[in-house]
């Protein structure tokens, strides 16, 4: 059998070694793996009637080719956020555009299909969030065998209490806030730290836990920025260094406002977000007369190797689906349910994103993590 193998969206430390461990998995039962490049793009990119382009987007795993990609961050196969499934004119291949006919987007999910079957693909194994997952259910309804492993350091694919990437992620926030707190103590100001997180304010919810933070807006719940400012100065003024820290995630909103925003939609529907860590400190700035550092962490949060949880997740959740495929199931997902190993199907990501429990884990009047009882809660109280 020939498995192919690919991972999609955000990069997140512990993919390398996901990819590695599946293929060891795969080649001990005797079965091939192909790196699928740069997410479904290397599907969408792939003329099978052309040598060179199969090479170019279609690489043979073995264990001699992974031997040392586990030592390393990211991902060596690439990715991407592309959609077969909707793709914009501007970024149809040139050797489809004779299919491109009618209004774009453009369903090119056929072609998808062809490549597959002309390389002899069996079965894919899916590293990604949400999204990417949202096409290898796409592929499983159209008779693909696919096995999905969740990543993503928001933490809030559905079916699995655990994503890969999530812990390294909060461990280099905690590790950030209170690096920063050296400057902000210094210069008496108060701290905005901007982290990742769309529509779950997960990792921002337990860095601020985990590392005392004054004051915490989730993307779940808008915020009244004179509230926000007349907390942060009594935290401040309580401090015998005199200052305050925020985070807050990049997908928050303000009473009245809106996200972020910036740029065209990708393939997904979703535009980049980024900003609304200087917004909300520029309003407290002119609030409160205060001095403001304004900190993105963004992209530190995701670069580098993964911590020991990201690695062992990483490594477990790469064994089960490699043996999944080897055993013909299809349209699951590799998961932590209760702290036990498991799978589910794969159909469980139609359910959209998975957000904060508000009313167990977060006070809305203070802005700030609220966790009286922790007996009977999943690890990462989500």
């Amino acid at each position: 059998m020939k498995i192919g193998i690919l991972t999609g969206g955000g990069d997140v430390p512990g993919l390398n070694p996901c990819i590695k461990a599946v293929v060891l998995r795969a080649a001990e039962a005797g079965h091939q793996v192909v790196g699928i490049r740069r997410g479904w793009g290397g599907l969408l990119h792939t003329n099978p009637d052309d040598p060179e382009s199969v090479a170019a987007h279609l690489t043979p795993l073995d264990p001699a080719a992974v031997r040392t990609i586990d030592r390393s961050g990211g991902t060596v196969l690439h990715t991407s956020r592309t959609n077969p499934g909707r793709v914009a004119a501007g970024a149809v291949p040139a050797f489809l555009a004779a299919q491109a006919t009618g209004e774009a987007p453009y369903d090119f999910t056929p072609h998808a299909l062809r490549v597959l079957e002309s390389q002899g693909v069996g079965v894919i194994i899916a590293i990604g969030g949400d999204d990417t997952l949202s096409y290898a259910l796409r592929l499983h309804d159209e008779g693909v065998k696919v096995i999905a492993i969740p990543k993503t350091m928001d933490n809030d694919v559905h079916g699995t209490d655990y994503c890969i990437g999530f812990s390294t992620a909060v461990t280099r926030s905690v590790q950030f806030v209170h690096n920063l707190r050296t400057a902000a103590g210094s210069h008496e100001r108060v701290a905005v730290v901007e982290l990742f997180g769309r529509y779950s304010g997960e990792t921002c919810l337990v860095t601020a836990y985990l590392a005392s933070v004054d004051r915490a807006v989730i993307s779940e719940v808008p915020a009244d920025v004179n509230r926000l400012a007349d907390l942060l100065m009594a935290d401040k003024r309580a401090n015998p260094s005199h200052y305050a820290v925020l985070t807050i995630s990049e997908g928050a909103v303000l009473e009245g406002g809106e996200m972020v925003l910036s740029g065209e939609a990708d393939a997904y529907g979703h535009r980049k977000l980024g900003g609304i860590g200087a917004q909300a400190g520029e309003l407290i700035r002119e609030i409160t007369g205060e001095g403001i550092i304004y900190q993105q962490v963004a992209y530190l949060m995701r670069s580098g190797s993964p911590d020991s949880l990201d690695l062992m997740v990483a490594n477990n959740y790469a064994v089960m689906a490699a043996d999944l495929a080897a055993e013909g199931l299809s349209g699951r997902m590799v998961a932590l349910r209760g702290g036990t190993y498991t799978n589910v199907p794969i159909s469980v990501t139609r359910e959209g994103v998975r957000r904060v429990d508000v009313d167990e884990l977060y006070d809305t009047e203070q802005y700030r993590p609220k966790v009286r009882h922790v007996g009977g809660k999943p690890m990462f109280l989500y």
